[in-house]
């Protein structure tokens, strides 16, 4: 049984033009990934208590629907609107999971 997945993706702002550069690349880049198959929608999350810290979550029919996007050629092209702002000082600035339980 396949089970629904999501990414989530860190994004840091270092002021306040950033931060509205952060919206504008999530709102360009969503309405390219609108289209793919298997995605079943995104969000772009602000930190309440780390104002200018991001989250892009992504909900995927399944874990293939998306390594199927991430291999494509189109995959580096769509999302790099949002690539200056990745978060990287805890490394790696993604991390996929697996629905392991719904209610």
């Amino acid at each position: 049984m396949s089970r629904e997945v999501r990414v989530l993706i860190r994004h840091v702002a270092r002021d306040a033009t950033d931060a509205a550069a952060i919206e504008a690349a999530y709102r360009q880049v969503s309405k390219e990934l609108a289209v793919v198959d298997g995605m079943l929608g995104n969000e772009l999350l602000g930190a309440v208590t780390a104002p200018g810290e991001f989250l892009v979550l992504s909900r995927w029919r399944d874990l293939e629907a998306f390594r199927t996007w991430e291999s494509g050629a189109r995959h580096r092209d769509s999302t790099s609107p949002l690539r200056p702002y990745r978060d990287l000082r805890g490394g790696r600035p993604f991390e996929i999971y697996e629905v392991a339980a719904a209610y």
